[in-house]
């Protein structure tokens, strides 16, 4: 059995505080990022100690270059949403009114811990991005550039899940397993999303084998559990009738 875990005084609050320094630390000027460094170097070894979870200097130094570079690829996450969104007057205003592009940049920053095997911490920041924004990104799931969560609600991608360049995801989004079992633990139980895909709201797509093709097109309300051809368009009927009193 494993020892007992002393978690410290108020230590999920130092973590969303940290979660909450790092969103404005990696869209800062390289400048007053070198300003900041100190304390959230500071922050990460208290953390570590209560998650005793050994954090390196090493690995300190590869997550902080990591994200000090994250600054580009962001900006290709806010101008898709800027480009694909008619309510969008100005990358500024994704920057800081967009639910998407914030669980975005909180993905982008716990998956470079969870790519260092730092344990826990991606996953709270994961977690408290999920409180704030209403989407839940596993840090383990692969993204690729230029991605954008319109209005971000309901969205759910698991640990397993690729997402390729361009893929556009509307609110209720579920790019989940078909089936839960922890000896899938170590099994791709997730789907692969190809570049240049736009999923509808509220679609459903399972499984680790499952491959959205390229350029397809998801509409909303559908439940997918096979692969889909390249340059598809997949939509779901609904039986909708009206009739007076």
């Amino acid at each position: 059995m494993d020892k007992i875990l002393q978690i410290p005084l108020r230590f999920k609050e130092q973590v969303e505080d940290l979660a909450k320094e790092l969103f404005y630390f990696v869209l800062d000027s390289p400048i007053n990022q070198e300003k900041k460094l100190n304390g959230i170097k500071a922050s990460f070894f208290k953390i570590s100690e209560g998650l005793e979870c050994g954090l390196c200097n090493t690995r300190w130094e590869k997550f902080k270059n990591e994200v000090q570079a994250l600054q580009p690829e962001l900006f290709l996450d806010a101008n898709a949403a800027y480009n694909t969104d008619p309510a969008a007057k100005s990358v500024k205003e994704v920057y800081l009114a967009y639910p998407g592009f914030y669980a975005i940049t909180m993905y982008r920053i716990s998956h470079i811990l969870w790519q260092l095997e730092i344990p826990i911490l991606p996953r709270m920041i994961s977690e408290y991005a999920h409180s704030k924004s209403g989407t839940d990104i596993h840090p383990g799931a692969v993204i690729g550039k230029s991605f954008f969560i319109d209005h971000a609600t309901g969205v759910v991608v698991g640990e397993t899940a690729v997402i390729g360049d361009n893929v556009t995801l509307y609110q209720g989004v579920t790019l989940g397993g078909i089936k839960v079992a922890k000896q899938l633990e170590h099994v791709k139980r997730h789907p692969t999303i190809l570049d240049n895909v736009t999923i509808y709201a509220n679609a459903t797509i399972l499984g680790g084998d499952v491959v959205i093709g390229e350029n397809s097109t998801i509409g909303a309300n559908v439940w997918i559990t096979q692969s889909i051809p390249k340059n598809s368009i997949v939509t779901h009927k609904s039986d909708i009738k009206i009739s007076s009193k």
